[in-house]
């Protein structure tokens, strides 16, 4: 049962030295997450208090289901932003249409995680590059920064792509609000002097206490600075999403990118925070049932999509969470909040939101991760180049899209061009193959032997050193039978080295060992007195 509800482990093994630890963590990013969920709500043009209640199911069920004590599962700014570019072309951000397709889409988003932690299909996910990630989430990065400019500078700018949101603000330069563009960048500049001095000084709750009280002192709602305005208070309702054929159909291709999107930054987080401690393990698919689960089990209380956030499971660490019990006194900071401190959010600015969000979102440029790429792999280089590019110029889903179908070309360009290493001594050809051989790449096996044959008129013998295959397919089958056929024609001996028990009993099966010769099947380079040949690579 431990494996499928990991709390119980935590719970039955709980050391009373780490209730400290998990309290205070639990405040601290309880305190943390209730501006960042209101702030993330409206990136996904949601009322704030979707955020608040994105911020304590979904937390509850992971703390219950994860298999990561530390990370801190909630409103991230990519999913908002996937929200909004995802439902926001079917319906008006802010009616009850758009409401009902992003709860829906929170529902098919679980479903589908769960499903695919059923089946224990996590590794999917690493068919998408690291560059391809970087380079998406960087690109992402730079259109959630701009699609805030409209509340930073109190402008009414239409949705669009980063080159059409520029043009607007230019055109709508003498709108600008001053009064709220000031406050805004008085918000991003205590924001970063915060993280700077402390990650832990919750900065976001800071920002939103000074928001507030410049609104009441200075009565800046009269200088044009928006306002969230009015909160409803009280705990999330029960309410069965909206379920149709026609919604899940045209919600699918959004569903499928956030499904994806918000397992591998959360898993990615996970990781990264497990790397110090030993005291537990990480289940990849566990960790898809949980974050499914809190998908799924949230859409029933008006959730939106949820993940692993960066910025709090690392706030979450380092003020000392040790058990999912810290996520636990974090959900319930955001209930109290829903049920007695709503109102004091009413005059709270937009632009202190908008500043929250920029000030996350700095996290997800990746330029270190693009120089170290430029100095070591030009060709990851250009994988995160033409990503990032092409999901600024592009937009969300085609950018994701373009970055799936390259991470899948690359894949398939490393299986079909394997490294091979050859040595040569007079009469005897040696090489190694570094990969399983099958349909695409059985033709460079074959044109490499042959290329060898063409260019030594001498060649005895050709040994083929099998430690690195792992498995050969009917297409490989049929090559190699014709290879030995060949070359037992032209009298040239082919031996095969060091094959795994799976080759040989392939071998076996599909009548090649007869042709090849019992005694051509060899263990050691020892037994044909050739462990001295020079070796080089030519691909």
């Amino acid at each position: 049962m431990e494996r499928y509800f990991p709390f119980m482990n935590w719970m039955r093994n709980y050391n009373k030295s780490d209730l400290g630890g998990d309290f205070t963590a639990g405040l601290t990013v309880g305190v943390m997450i209730i501006p960042q969920g209101m702030a993330y709500a409206m990136l996904a043009g949601l009322p704030p208090i979707y955020g608040l209640y994105a911020a304590t199911i979904p937390l509850i069920v992971y703390a219950l289901l994860g298999t990561s004590r530390q990370l801190a599962v909630g409103p991230v700014a990519m999913m908002a932003l996937l929200i909004s570019s995802g439902v926001g072309q079917l319906a008006q951000s802010g009616t009850p249409e758009y409401l009902s397709l992003v709860i829906l889409l929170a529902f098919m988003v679980g479903l589908f995680q769960v499903l695919l932690g059923i089946f224990r299909l996590g590794f999917l996910v690493n068919y998408l590059s690291h560059p391809v990630i970087s380079g998406f989430t960087t690109a992402a990065a730079f259109i959630i920064a701009f699609s805030q400019l409209k509340h930073l500078l109190g402008v009414d700018i239409p949705r669009g792509k980063v080159h059409e949101t520029l043009m607007n603000v230019f055109q709508h330069i003498n709108d600008i609000s001053y009064p709220t563009l000031i406050l805004g960048i008085i918000s991003i500049i205590i924001l970063i002097t915060i993280k700077k001095i402390n990650r832990k000084i919750p900065g976001p709750l800071i920002v939103v206490v000074l928001g507030i009280a410049s609104v009441l002192l200075f009565n800046l709602t009269k200088w044009g600075v928006g306002i969230v305005g009015d909160i409803p208070s009280g705990l999330p309702s029960l309410v069965m999403p909206e379920i149709s054929l026609d919604s899940i159909k045209i919600l699918f291709p959004a569903m499928l990118t956030i499904a994806f999107i918000g397992f591998m930054e959360s898993i990615a987080v996970a990781k990264a925070i497990k790397k110090k401690h030993k005291y537990y393990e990480l289940d990849n698919n566990q960790e898809l049932l949980a974050l499914g689960f809190s998908n799924l089990i949230g859409s029933f209380f008006q959730s939106f999509p949820v993940a692993g956030g960066f910025g709090r499971s690392a706030v979450n660490d380092q003020t000392g969470a040790r058990t999912g019990l810290a996520s636990l006194i974090s959900a319930f900071l955001v209930v109290l909040t829903l049920l007695f401190l709503t109102s004091y959010f009413y005059s709270l600015p937009k632009a202190v939101l908008s500043a929250i969000i920029m000030v996350a979102v700095l996290g997800l440029v990746d330029i270190e991760e693009a120089k170290h790429l430029w100095k070591t792999d030009k060709r990851d280089f250009t994988l995160f180049c033409v990503t990032a590019v092409g999901t600024l110029v592009l937009g969300i889903e085609e950018g994701i899209l373009m970055g799936v179908v390259l991470s899948l070309l690359w894949v398939i360009y490393q299986l079909s061009n394997p490294k091979i290493e050859v040595s040569e001594k007079e009469d005897t050809f040696i090489f190694k193959f570094e990969e399983r051989i099958f349909f695409a790449n059985c033709e460079i096996f074959k044109n490499t032997i042959q290329e060898q044959v063409r260019k030594n008129s001498a060649l005895k013998n050709i040994i083929f050193d099998a430690s690195g295959v792992t498995d050969m397919d009917s297409s490989a089958v049929h090559i190699l039978h014709d290879i030995v056929y060949d070359l037992k024609k032209k009298n040239i001996r082919f031996q095969i080295l060091n094959a795994k028990d799976s080759i040989r009993n392939l071998l076996v099966k599909n009548s090649l060992i007869s042709l090849i010769g019992k005694e051509n099947i060899i263990s050691s380079m020892e037994n044909e007195g050739n462990a001295a040949l020079e070796t080089q690579k030519i691909k």
